[in-house]
This record gives structure tokens, C-alpha cells and sequence, in this order.
């Protein structure tokens, strides 16, 4: 059977209506949830940013799925607090839940006041404190002064299988580099060749064999003209390129760099149509990259998007 899953969007929507939506979703034949962890929204129209750990206990508690999360260990969140928090979830619901781990972004970890470092510090800073929280969840007690601290931590609750560690990244370059160290990979969809490319740098460098989650942004609505009105209200910031994404920190910041966005750009980024044929046969491609693929239909029509990928879409695709 296909492993589709629908992507609990905590930027755009509030805590509340993302656990009826992940009950929809798993009605309707979903059979994984993911979600995002974010601080702030990407922009000032989404308006929303609930604590995604306390949303994950009353949402696994509410579905029956397997769940998965990522987060930025060494600025929000310490790697010894995101080890415990992890370690909770994963006793209290055995085997339904992974974490994936990633360099962060500034809108969502630079409130703290910690130095922003370029994206070479962030990968040696994430692969430290992986080691960490590894070596936590594995029961030892953990002494380390580096680019985090830790002093004399162990975790007393604990699951009793391991809980994986994911690792994310975007370019074939980051992928590379975690393939050592991760249980798996997450990583964005989009154009399957070019995906195929982030997944092959994953497996030839230590990733062979390692699970693959790929969270695909899509718009979709009963006409085009609907999609792309709430592509470009929700997800405009995705025409951002370079280093923008991750460097700036405010959502007013990104609503005014992508103010001038255009639709032919952002349909550029990810695919925005009517046609459900057109999206299945987007997913059916990231499908054979052997992979989970995670839905994120970007506009607010979230009810009628599970709806109708869930009767039509899906199972196409099981």
C-alpha cells in the first residue's frame, strides 16, 4: 500500500482544527501525519504557530497513525529537553513516532538571542547535538561542552525500541553529509528528478536502505484560479531562493521580500492546479523514488483537500 500523509501545517492553522483535520485525514485513508514545529509563521496572513510538542501528545492520542515531527536541536530547543520530549512520545505511543532533525531557520530558532551562524556551522552544530540526544535516548549519561552543553543528563523514561532520528535536508550537499549519521531522510518534494538527485546523494553516502519521507507543498482547488489565489496568499515565501529562507526572522521580513511575487514564479516552485490527475501523477513519481510521501496542500481549504484526495486521489495511488 501506498504511504501517503497528510502534513498538519501549525503555521497556517490552529492547534484545534489541525486535530479534527488529522482525524479527517486518517478517515478518509491517510496513513501517516506529519507536522511541522515553528515559532512564527512564515507570514503575517497564516497568523498561527502552536507548540508542537503538546499538539503531538492530544494528536496521537486522537489518530492511530504513525506521527513524525522535526526540529532544530541547539538554539529553541536544547538537545537534552527535545531528547526527553521525544523519549515521551515514543514510550507512550511505541513505534508511531520519529523525529527528523535539521539546522533550522531563523524565524523559527533566533528569538533566543544566540549568534545566527552561517549554514556550515548549523550542519557541525546539528551533527553534535544529534550525538546528543542519540546517546540520551540510548540511556547514557551525557557530559558534553562544545557548541551546546550538557551537564550530568540522563533520560529515566525512555521507549523500549529505539525512536529514529531523521535527518533533513534540502540540496544533495546536506543529504551527503547526514547519511552518516541519520536513521533517514526528510526532505521537500516537488519535481521528482530533482528530488531523485537530493534522495541518491542520501543513499550513496551511508543512507542505502535508510527510510525516505518527502513532504510535498501542493495548491489545489476545484478551479486554478482558486489554487493559485490561495497559493499566493499562504505560500508566496516560496519563491524565496538562496539563503533567504533560512536567514530571515521576521514574517513581515518575508511578506516583504516576496511582495512583488509573481504566479508564474510561484507555480515554478510547486505544482498549482485543478486537475487531480495532474497531482496524483506528481505523487505517483515521488512514490517510486521509494519513499513516504507527505501531502501539504498550502491553501485553507484543508477539509475539501482531504476530502477529495482522499476519494480520488489516494486511491489511484494505493
Amino acid at each position: 500500500m501506498a504511504r501517503i500523509g497528510f502534513h498538519a501545517s501549525h503555521e497556517q492553522f490552529a492547534p484545534s482544527r489541525l486535530l479534527a483535520l488529522c482525524r479527517q485525514a486518517q478517515d478518509a485513508g491517510f496513513s501517516v501525519i506529519k507536522c511541522s514545529d515553528h515559532f512564527h509563521p512564515w507570514s503575517e496572513r497564516q497568523g498561527q504557530s502552536g507548540f508542537s510538542w503538546a499538539w503531538l501528545g492530544a494528536a496521537m492520542q486522537a489518530c492511530d497513525l504513525p506521527f513524525g515531527s522535526i526540529a532544530a536541536p541547539g538554539y529553541r530547543n536544547h538537545p537534552a529537553v527535545l531528547a526527553q520530549a521525544a523519549a515521551t512520545l515514543a514510550e507512550m505511543f511505541p513505534d508511531r513516532f520519529w523525529l527528523a532533525l535539521g539546522s533550522g531557520e531563523a524565524i523559527n530558532e533566533a528569538m533566543t538571542g544566540l549568534p545566527w551562524p552561517e549554514k556550515a556551522e548549523r550542519n557541525a552544530r546539528l551533527r553534535e547535538c544529534a550525538q546528543i540526544i542519540r546517546a540520551l535516548l540510548s540511556g547514557d549519561e551525557v557530559t558534553h561542552r562544545g557548541r551546546v552543553t550538557v551537564v550530568c543528563a540522563r533520560l529515566y523514561t525512555r521507549p523500549t525500541r529505539p525512536l529514529p532520528l531523521y535527518a533533513a535536508a534540502v540540496s544533495p550537499e546536506t543529504a551527503a553529509e547526514v547519511a552518516g549519521w541519520a536513521d533517514g531522510l526528510l526532505t521537500v518534494g516537488g519535481n521528482a528528478e530533482n528530488v531523485g538527485k537530493v534522495l541518491d546523494a542520501f543513499r550513496e553516502n551511508g543512507g542505502a536502505g535508510k527510510p525516505v519521507h518527502i513532504q510535498h507543498a501542493l495548491s489545489w482547488a476545484p478551479d486554478r484560479a482558486t489554487a493559485m489565489t490561495e497559493a499566493m496568499h499562504q505560500w508566496r515565501h516560496a519563491v524565496l531562493g538562496g539563503e533567504a529562507m533560512w536567514d530571515l526572522r521576521r514574517p513581515a521580513d518575508f511578506d516583504s521580500a516576496c511582495a512583488v511575487a509573481s504566479e508564474t514564479a510561484l507555480a515554478e516552485r510547486f505544482p498549482v492546479s485543478d486537475d487531480l490527475g495532474r497531482h496524483a501523477a506528481d505523487i505517483a513519481a515521488l512514490l517510486a523514488l521509494d519513499a513516504t510521501v507527505h501531502l501539504h496542500c498550502v491553501g485553507r481549504n484543508q477539509e475539501a483537500f482531504v476530502d477529495a484526495f482522499g476519494a480520488k486521489v489516494l486511491p489511484q495511488l494505493g
